[in-house]
């Protein structure tokens, strides 16, 4: 499953990131749990940002935060941006319903999940993804708790979940203490092994996206004060049509946690002072806000090369 560590990576995760994790440690400065104090405490106290705004890489001079934050634009839905939403919305309700001992239909999940007619009607090739998700993250459930029952043919139901499929998905907390919004969401949390994954639907592996699940864990530690030291992005790929999953498992250090405050930082002032950054020199074709940029809807072929000076 999706947020399930290969044998190889229970491997690294424990004769490696452990290891590091306890012999390196992580500096008090930048542990969640000191918000109050030094480089972490937000200096714009009334200004609160969601996380992919922190974390976000798409625009290259970061305009999308602008546009979204401080002129209150809404981006345009393109393919990838339904695709994602999609999966994110079929891996969560697949392992919910399970926990919950409940089995959903797909495609009346689908139609409920994408009301959107006319998102439906231009992406048909979303649905056919999803479902490929959606069946892959199901079996695998459905192997563990029986792998699990196996072992301990005396434990409940209840019991075997628990260890079985020890995620917590969508899990709702607030980052209020760290500049952040009240209303924030984690992917998903193993709290039998302290692991924060991050589901990123890409081709493309980037060590930025690093930056997400770490900020997770930070705000982890300022709510319920405990160390979370490992972080995972998972990548979903579609090639051949098939699906490809790989993960990305990582000691969440001093310095992931102080670019990850570089980043907020920035952010938080850009939005506070109403400081527009400016258009980039290239325009990623999907971009949700080319309409509002550049006048033009997005997916249209390759990049948009403007000048050598921008905007």
């Amino acid at each position: 499953m999706v947020y399930f560590l290969s044998d190889v990576e229970r491997k690294m995760l424990l004769r490696s990131l452990l290891p590091l994790a306890r012999e390196s440690g992580v500096s008090e400065d930048v542990r969640g749990w000191n918000w109050h104090q030094g480089g972490l405490k937000p200096y714009y106290r009334d200004v609160l940002i969601p996380m992919y705004s922190v974390v976000s890489s798409y625009c290259p001079t970061h305009r999308d935060v602008y546009v979204n934050r401080v002129e209150g634009v809404q981006g345009r839905v393109t393919e990838p941006l339904a695709l994602g939403v999609a999966v994110h919305r079929a891996v969560s309700t697949v392992i919910t319903s399970f926990l919950e001992g409940r089995k959903l239909d797909f495609d009346r999940w689908y139609e409920d999940a994408l009301r959107e007619r006319n998102v439906r009607r231009r992406f048909e090739g979303v649905k056919r993804k999803t479902r490929l998700v959606w069946d892959y993250v199901y079996l695998q459930c459905e192997s563990r708790l029986a792998e699990r029952i196996s072992l301990q043919p005396y434990s409940s139901r209840r019991d075997s979940l628990a260890t079985a499929i020890p995620f917590l998905v969508e899990h709702k907390l607030t980052g209020e203490l760290l500049g952040l919004s009240g209303l924030l969401s984690i992917d998903c949390y193993d709290y039998l092994h302290g692991i924060v994954f991050d589901l990123k639907v890409s081709d493309e592996e980037r060590v930025e996206y690093r930056l997400a699940p770490t900020g997770y864990a930070m705000v982890l530690e300022s709510v319920y004060e405990v160390p979370v030291d490992i972080g995972c992005v998972v990548y979903v790929k579609f090639r051949g049509g098939k699906l490809h999953v790989s993960r990305d498992l990582f000691f969440i250090s001093t310095e992931l946690r102080s670019w990850w405050m570089e980043e907020r930082d920035q952010r938080l002032e850009m939005v506070a002072q109403r400081r527009d950054p400016g258009m980039p020199r290239i325009c990623p074709r999907d971009c949700i806000y080319l309409h509002h940029c550049r006048g033009i809807e997005p997916g249209v072929e390759g990049d948009l090369y403007v000048s050598e000076a921008g905007g």
